[in-house]
């Protein structure tokens, strides 16, 4: 068969059901074999960026591989920021490129970039396709390194003249292995730390969202009551109304979730991302007991230095742990420290829910209220910008996979493309993506996919018509900012021109009521608030003002 049949063929193999993106000549070829697959749906976007976070959602919400695809050249660089985020992020994705043919690839020659060293700094894995025949082992190779613990983008790069090639060849099955564990000595090690500490807290990362991991860490921690404060991207390995969970952490400065962790004796790092929040901001002396618990052994940093380290399949992990607490008589801590955090973060969180402001909403109002139309398995997806800072803190879910944050590499433009993405994969749920003027623009062009593509999402877009994030740390830092305004367009008649339903709301009073009809409406709606940054400064001020209220 042709070659390009036999790679279309091998994705199929690999169970891949979605390619997001925008092809070129270099790569029509695999569009045609592509286009007569049965399995795989292509999905046309406007731009490549937003193909890729399409797939990056698909991942962060299944698990599995889907494809984004560009052209050689400009294409493939618009590709590249998506795949960044997605690699930091630890979502699977396959990043498909077209390049010109083999002749001319060792000099000068029209749109000729090393499309391959260019993607290795953000991917597990890049590879170019030479011989027809490897096919099916480097689309084999490629998924299996995508999809194995921690996750990430691995490139392949198929060149015009071999994707025309005929080829003897078939795909490889495509078969699963299991994670290996730690060995029992080591959890033996960790359990004794445990069970002598008398305050522990768990710090939950990126890893603990797949689902069997938040299963088993639920179980620790109804057995023993730990406290569990999640990152940005670990929101709903444990429930929001279970008594253990202590809400939030990963803002830049003290609050009131981390006072938990300045009173604990011990620090279960599970499935912890350094990149989220790092630890010198949660052990600035260096001297706090650690665990880590994770798929792969700790990073070098002189604030994290573990006690011990238990690597391997955290659902296993933490299933030999709950293990041993069970056979053992169970443990039993500490949970006064732990029940007052929830208190006075379950205060914060309540105390804007009725307001009645006109003109200008703020974030904590918009929060409670999505929190309260929001269902157990309803997702939520924010952009980069200062909402992202409101929602890690103020929104909070029940399950895995139901609140998205980029926070690895952190690129605005994500919410409308992941939004298109998370109603492909879950059109039976409501998807809300929040986005601050600045990030939505900067994908727009998705409109008119999510419109031809008929999908059922809601974009709700705090307008301050300004770079508010940067404004907030400017401020912070210097008592002042630089210039970072800028106008937007008339929104209602920008969801008009796309075929969108369009609702601007002026007083807070009637948020709920706004966003209530636009989850009702069928197709894609907008929804416009603009939003009352001036509580930013003003949370600076508490939380610099936060010293140990816990006892």
């Amino acid at each position: 068969m042709k070659a390009s049949d036999l790679f279309v063929k091998c994705l199929e193999a690999e169970g891949v059901e979605y390619i997001f993106g925008v092809p070129g000549e270099e790569n029509a070829d695999f569009m045609i074999s592509l286009e007569r697959s049965e399995q795989i749906d292509f999905v046309l976007t406007r731009h490549e960026q937003g193909a890729a976070f399409m797939a990056e959602v698909y991942g962060r919400l299944t698990g599995h591989t889907a494809g984004c695809l560009g052209t050689l050249g400009p294409g493939a660089t618009n590709l590249i920021t998506g795949v960044a985020d997605s690699n930091m992020d630890r979502a699977p994705m396959l990043v498909l490129t077209g390049q010109g043919a083999t002749e001319r690839l060792h000099k000068e020659s029209h749109q000729i970039m090393d499309v391959v060293a260019m993607f290795e700094p953000v991917t597990k894995w890049a590879t170019t396709v030479y011989n027809a025949r490897t096919i099916p082992e480097i689309v084999r190779k490629a998924v299996r390194i995508a999809r194995s613990e921690k996750p990430g983008a691995v490139h392949i790069e198929l060149p015009e003249d071999v994707a025309k090639h005929q080829v003897e060849a078939q795909p490889l099955p495509s078969r699963r292995f299991r994670r290996p564990g730690p060995d029992d000595k080591i959890v033996d090690r960790a359990y004794e730390l445990i069970s002598g500490a008398k305050r522990p807290v768990i710090i939950a990362g990126n890893g603990t969202i797949r689902k069997r991991a938040s299963r088993q860490l639920r179980k620790l921690c109804e057995q023993t009551g730990i406290g569990v404060l999640s990152t940005f991207m670990a929101k709903g390995a444990v429930d929001v109304d279970a008594p253990y969970c202590l809400f939030t952490v990963g803002l830049g400065t003290k609050d009131i979730p981390t006072l938990a962790i300045d009173k604990a004796d011990l620090v279960i790092a599970l499935g912890f991302d350094m990149v989220e929040y790092h630890p010198r901001l949660w052990n600035p002396q260096a001297d706090k007991t650690i665990i880590h618990c994770d798929f792969l052994p700790s990073e070098i940093d002189e604030h994290y230095n573990p006690e011990v380290e238990l690597v391997g399949d955290i659902a296993h992990t933490l299933w030999m742990l709950n293990e041993r607490v069970a056979q053992r008589g169970g443990l039993n801590f500490a949970t006064d420290v732990r029940d007052r955090v929830r208190e006075q973060m379950q205060a914060e969180l309540a105390e804007h829910a009725d307001d009645d402001t006109t003109g200008s909403i703020r974030p904590q109002k918009m929060l409670w209220d999505i929190g309260q139309l929001m269902g157990p398995q309803d997702i939520l997806l924010s952009d980069v910008g200062a909402h992202k800072m409101w929602i890690a803190r103020h929104y909070h879910c029940h399950e895995p996979n139901t609140c998205l944050i980029p926070n690895g590499f952190c690129s605005m433009g994500f919410a409308l493309p992941g939004a298109i993405a998370a109603s492909l994969v879950h059109p039976d749920r409501k998807v809300l993506g929040i986005a601050g003027d600045a990030g939505f623009l900067m994908n727009v062009q998705e409109m008119e996919t999510a419109k031809r593509r008929g999908t059922k999402l809601v974009m709700l877009v705090w307008e301050d018509h300004e770079y508010g994030l940067i404004a907030w740390k400017q401020q912070a830092e210097f008592g002042q900012h630089t210039d970072l305004a800028f106008n937007n367009p008339d929104w209602l008649q920008l969801a008009m021109a796309f075929g969108w339903r369009g609702h601007r709301v002026e007083r807070s009073k009637d948020f709920a009521d706004i966003l209530t009809t636009a989850f009702a409406e069928d197709g894609p709606s907008l929804v416009v608030a603009p939003v009352d940054y001036r509580e930013n400064m003003l949370l600076n001020e508490r939380l610099g003002e936060l010293t140990q209220p816990l006892g």
